[in-house]
């Protein structure tokens, strides 16, 4: 029954296995050695939204479900993280972890009405709430309105590794990039995933074997949401900085875009669309509002040669799951 509910299954006639170890591996080492040829910051940017668009993809890849306003969870736990670190001088590990719970909160919130609806149904709620904390956080008074919060201290992780050295930075973005990455990809491949995966295909058929659907979809939604607050909370961290930009619904839009570029329910899909869309607005920065058009230009032509993502069609090439 798995296999049959589990496209990667169908389409390569196994379960993934030695490609996807082969993969991480190479994950691992191009993140070893990224910052000795790029700058720390830029990869440390994109690590983050690597993050979210894989907390992203385990929501709509997975059980299926288009939120247009994820920029919710990821801008409000850097809001959150930005203002613990700074006001309350809490420790960065302890700041993200009030990251995270905010997120985790409005998850709860944002899922418990959404999953009610389908299709653009669900995702105008999505939007339409995230637009209502979008307003909200230009308002109140401690998210420093138009300015956001600046100067966020990095601080000293578990009173001993000093983040504002660049590199001990870096090392633990990576650490905890690839731990959500780890606990995603164990999520999507557990007992819970594969219901996900039978809700994605055949919902009707799912609730007819006894599964409470809509617990499993608030689940599913809570659980992206929080890894979404975490990567918001490290890119806090990162830049020092929690602005309007990250609650702003053209943040949910690049992490759509960031999945469908690299691969819609694929592993590694995710992590390499945030790349190419990272670098294309950092390196592409001089051409002003023009890399919009690019961006649009890349994205239509990318939907019509690789239909499957960037990840896809690799992995549809070399006839292994990726």
């Amino acid at each position: 029954m798995a296999t049959a509910l589990d496209p990667a299954a169908n389409m390569y006639g196994r379960k993934p296995g030695r490609s996807l170890a082969v993969a991480f591996a190479v994950m691992v080492a191009l993140f070893a050695i990224g910052p000795f040829v790029t700058y720390p910051v830029f990869l440390m940017n994109a690590l983050c939204f690597s993050l979210f668009a894989c907390a992203f993809n385990l929501l709509i890849g997975y059980v299926g479900l288009a939120s247009f306003g994820h920029a919710l969870f990821f801008g409000w736990a850097s809001y959150v993280t930005a203002f613990t670190a700074k006001s309350w001088g809490l420790s960065p590990e302890l700041a993200i972890v009030a990251g995270m719970a905010a997120a985790a909160v409005l998850g709860v919130v944002v899922g418990s009405l959404a999953i009610r609806r389908q299709g653009i149904y669900f995702a105008m709620i999505t939007l339409a709430l995230s637009q209502m904390m979008y307003f909200f956080a230009l308002q109140a008074k401690f998210t420093g309105g138009e300015d956001g919060i600046q100067g966020v201290p990095r601080g000293r992780l578990f009173g001993m590794f000093d983040l504002s050295d660049e590199m001990t930075m870096y090392a633990f973005v990576v650490v905890v990039v690839l731990a959500g990455f780890l606990l995603i990809y164990r999520i999507i491949n557990s007992p819970f995933g594969e219901v996900l995966k039978a809700i994605r295909e055949n919902e009707q058929r799912a609730v007819s074997l006894g599964y409470a659907v809509d617990r499993y979809k608030l689940v599913a939604f809570v659980l992206s949401a929080t890894l979404s607050g975490l990567a918001g909370s490290l890119k806090a961290l990162v830049f020092q900085l929690a602005s309007l930009t990250d609650v702003h619904w053209t943040m949910s839009g690049d992490v759509l875009l960031m999945t469908l570029l690299g691969g819609l329910g694929t592993v590694f899909g995710p992590v390499v669309g945030a790349f190419v869309v990272v670098a294309m607005q950092t390196y592409l920065a001089p051409f002003g509002q023009w890399v919009l058009v690019i961006q649009g230009a890349v994205f239509v032509i990318c939907v019509l040669a690789f239909r499957r993502g960037i990840v896809g069609e690799i992995a549809r090439l070399l006839r292994v799951a990726l």
